[in-house]
């Protein structure tokens, strides 16, 4: 899965190991823990890939991705030369990621919808009723503030109606990229704002649900990257030529996102 990256941009350059090597030695088993040095990789499950990958997650954790009969002296030698590469983006990620952003689900709090940000307001409505935005504040019943049910209301409220505003706004991007009957969707992510389905019909661009509270320029640049990956699956020369003709302007939009990811609520609250 190639996937967009978050605030310190982790996954948008991940390294691939170019050439097959011995396969003899220990096998690296997947869904373990690999330590080499002062580096601590989560071993992903191996796959019918031909190539290592390590991929620095949003929170600085580490996932090394193995094809199957990967030896540990081979993982080993691959991390030794991304080590300095490995470290950079570790040390992008002390300079722009903070602390989560927390919300609090009482009256007035403030939550962004296409990089607009709208009032809380608490309602009498029943138990369960889907949240609402309208007449500049979001709605949400009161009773499902107090029992702790704000945040997976407000999590649905996106999936929803960033579902409908999504697939129309893919739509001319992906006739641009030569893509026009890819699928979209807004789902959870974990900590990539964006990810790619290349293979299966029909073929799927998702968007994290946090990613609609960002301007929709920002948005654009996580369909485009996720678009070219639907063709590229690394970051090579040819990739970014393809992002950046359908996107001249992509890398002051590259950075912005490095910056205002850490911005976004993901969906962490304190209870009222």
């Amino acid at each position: 899965m190639t996937a967009i990256a978050t605030p310190a941009d982790s996954s948008l350059a991940p390294h691939r190991d170019p050439t097959d090597s011995e396969r003899d030695g220990k096998l690296l088993d997947g869904e373990s823990t690999l330590i080499a040095g002062d580096l601590t990789f989560v071993v992903a499950l191996p796959s019918d890939r031909q190539t290592i990958e390590i991929i620095v997650e949003r929170d600085a954790s580490l996932q090394l991705k193995i094809p199957h009969g990967t030896t540990v002296e081979r993982a080993e030698q691959f991390i030794a030369k991304k080590r300095q590469w490995v470290h950079s983006k570790l040390s992008e990620k002390d300079a722009l990621t903070g602390p989560p952003v927390v919300k609090q689900f009482v009256e007035g709090e403030g939550f962004a919808y296409l990089g607009h940000s709208y009032r809380l307001t608490l309602s009498d409505d029943p138990p369960g009723t889907k949240v609402r935005l309208g007449r500049g504040r979001f709605h949400l019943p009161a009773v499902d503030a107090i029992t702790g049910d704000g945040p997976s209301a407000m999590r649905r409220w996106y999936i929803d109606t960033g579902g409908t505003w999504i697939r129309r706004r893919i739509q001319p991007w992906a006739a641009r990229a030569g893509e026009p009957d890819v699928d979209a969707e807004v789902r959870g992510l974990g900590y990539r704002w964006g990810s790619t389905r290349p293979t299966g019909v029909p073929r799927r661009v998702s968007l994290h649900w946090a990613a609609l509270q960002m301007p929709p320029t920002l948005i654009d640049y996580i369909l485009v990257h996720e678009l070219t990956h639907l063709r590229e699956v690394n970051h090579t020369p040819d990739f970014w030529s393809t992002v950046a003709r359908l996107m001249p302007d992509y890398e002051a939009h590259k950075t912005t996102l490095a910056t205002i990811g850490k911005t976004i609520w993901l969906g962490t609250a304190t209870k009222v």
